[in-house]
C-alpha cells in the first residue's frame, strides 16, 4: 500500500459516502490509487468497484466527427478535455451501480486504438459486475471541474463543464489532488505512453504525447484552484502530489 493510498483508505474509512470522486491530473496514477483502494477494501470483506471517466469518451468516430466540426479548436481535436464524454452513458452506468441491483455492464476505453488515439471497446467486451457494491470509486481529471466564466481558447470547454453536472451531484464525497510542480504532467504523460509501446500496444510517440498534453496545460491553471477554493462535494480531502506521485507538502504559494 502506497503513502498516498493509506492516506486516502483512512480517510474513507472515516466517512460513509457511497459515491467518492477522485480529481487529480492526467498521468497522476488515479487507476493504480483506486485499484490499491479496491484491493485493501477487500482484505477487509467489501466490494468497491472503481471506474474512470476515460471510459466514457466518444467512440473514436464521435471524436473524429466532433474535431471536423471545430475545426479552430485544438482541444475538440482529441479526447480528453470537457465535451469529448458521453455524459448520459457515464450516468446511466453509475445509476446502474448505485442501485445495485442487477449485474452491471461497465464500458471500457482502449487508449491504444488507432495508434493511441483511442476507442471504445466494442459491448462484448465492457465489464460486468455484480452485486453487492459496498463503493463506487469514479476518478478522473476533470471530475467535478465547473464553469467559472472563461474565455478565449477554454470558452467552448468551460461552458461544456456544465453538462457534466450530473456526474457531480452523484458524488457523496471527493478527493482532489494537485501538483506541487506544474511540469510533471508533461512527464507523467509521456511515461505512460511509453509505458504502452513496451506492452506492444499502440501508442503516441513522445513528441505526439508531448504536444497531445501540452493542449490541456491552460485548463490546469483555472480549474483545480477554483475546486480547491470552493469544492463542489463534501467531505472533501484535498492532497498535493509531488513529481514522483507521492504525498508533499504544499507549495510556497499557492498554485492555480
Amino acid at each position: 500500500m502506497s503513502p498516498l493510498a493509506d492516506i486516502a483508505y483512512a480517510w474513507l474509512r472515516a466517512h460513509t459516502a457511497r459515491v467518492v470522486g477522485l480529481n487529480a491530473p492526467q498521468g497522476a496514477g488515479k487507476t493504480t490509487l483506486c485499484a490499491e483502494l479496491v484491493r485493501r477494501a477487500a482484505l477487509d470483506g467489501e466490494r468497491w468497484v472503481a471506474l474512470s471517466i476515460d471510459d466514457f469518451y466518444l467512440r473514436r468516430a464521435e471524436q473524429a466527427e466532433l474535431a471536423t466540426r471545430h475545426p479552430d479548436d485544438p482541444l475538440m481535436a482529441v479526447r480528453g478535455a470537457p465535451g469529448t464524454h458521453d455524459v448520459a452513458l457515464g450516468v446511466a452506468t453509475l445509476d446502474a451501480l448505485i442501485h445495485d441491483t442487477c449485474i452491471c455492464r461497465i464500458p471500457r476505453y482502449d487508449k491504444s486504438a488507432h495508434g493511441g488515439l483511442g476507442d471504445r471497446h466494442a459491448p462484448s467486451e465492457f465489464s460486468l459486475v455484480e452485486p453487492p457494491i459496498h463503493r463506487i470509486l469514479l476518478e478522473g481529471w476533470i471530475l467535478g471541474f465547473e464553469p467559472q466564466g472563461a474565455g478565449g481558447a477554454l470558452a467552448r470547454v468551460d461552458a461544456a463543464l456544465s453538462t457534466y453536472a450530473p456526474w457531480t451531484t452523484r458524488l457523496d464525497a471527493l478527493i482532489q489532488l494537485r501538483m506541487t510542480d506544474s511540469t510533471s504532467v508533461l512527464r507523467w504523460r509521456v511515461e505512460a505512453e511509453q509505458k504502452l509501446r513496451t506492452s506492444g500496444r499502440g501508442a503516441m510517440s513522445d513528441e505526439q504525447a508531448a504536444v497531445y498534453i501540452a493542449r490541456f496545460l491552460p485548463l490546469y491553471d483555472v480549474y483545480p484552484g477554483a475546486m480547491a477554493a470552493n469544492p463542489p462535494v463534501f467531505p472533501y480531502l484535498h492532497l498535493w502530489i509531488g513529481p514522483d506521485r507521492l504525498p508533499a507538502e504544499p507549495p510556497p504559494r499557492d498554485l492555480p
